[in-house]
Parts: C-alpha cells; structure tokens; sequence
C-alpha cells in the first residue's frame, strides 16, 4: 500500500480506533501497528518515550529489534527530543551521530510527541531500507496525527 494516496484514510482509521482512550500506551501500540501496516516503505516504525533523566527508553514498535535506551545527545531520535523538532534524514550513514539499531536502516522520519500541556512524552520513529524514503507530506501528515491523538492526553 503507498500511503502517499491514502492519509486521510489512515488518520481516520486511527483517530476511530484511539476514540476515549487515554492510555499513552495503548495509543502508541495502535499507531506503530496501523502505520507500519500501510506502506512498504516503512521498515521499522515505534515510539520511544521519554522517561526522565533526558533518557528515551523504546516503547511500542514494529519491525525488528530496536534500541533499548537512548540518551537525547546521541542519535536522530535523541535529536529530535532534545530540540522538539522533526528531523527527516535522508541518509542516516551521513548524520554523526546516528545510532544503528538497524543495519538496514537507510532513511530515518522521526516526530515529536506531545500531550496537551505541550510537555515531550516521546518520539515517533520510523525506519526505511531505503534512502530519501520519506517526503514532506509523510512529516506534516505523521505529525498531525500525532498532534489529534496525543494532545488531547494530560
């Protein structure tokens, strides 16, 4: 399935099935599974949640093994949490201080996550084995979806 077509149709999926949950877990199992489901593009696709301690510790995923633990100074994802802001890297082998959980990983989307008081609760990840996978739709539409689900949270 290419999702560069069927967004919409993805995020109402999701916001039906995340409708009066309030369990951060729960919601990010259910995204992991609903999006690494609807392209191919995608390789691995989980959440790592921040824990405290500027530490990210690997939530709900899909796909193979991922990193345990993440400190927010390594690392796209740790990037990402440190700055609040999405960081697409085309080619994963070019940005220093990637970590390989992967060594297929070719192209990293990571997103941040937030709850309605605009406090960091994690990072969405998604992986390709392939370079430059992901455009800047899959960023805006991604972190919408993310925005409608977990905003609503305390």
């Amino acid at each position: 399935m290419d999702l560069e077509e069927n967004y919409d149709d993805l995020g109402k999926r999701i916001l039906a099935l995340c409708e009066g949950e309030t369990d951060q877990v729960a919601l990010m199992a259910t995204i992991a599974c609903e999006v690494y489901a609807a392209d191919s593009r995608f390789d691995w696709v989980g959440f790592y949640r921040s824990v405290g301690n500027d530490i990210l510790k690997i939530g709900p995923f899909q796909g193979g093994h991922g990193c345990l633990t993440i400190p927010f100074s390594k690392g796209v994802c740790g990037a990402v949490a440190s700055n609040e802001k999405p960081l697409n890297v085309p080619d994963v082998d070019a940005f220093s201080s990637h970590i390989a959980c992967s060594s297929s990983t070719r192209s990293e989307l990571v997103l941040p996550v937030f709850n309605r008081s605009g406090e960091l609760i994690g990072v969405f990840d998604i992986d390709s084995d392939q370079p430059a996978a992901f455009l800047a739709e899959d960023q805006e539409r991604l972190q919408a979806i993310l925005d409608a689900v977990f905003r609503q949270l305390p």
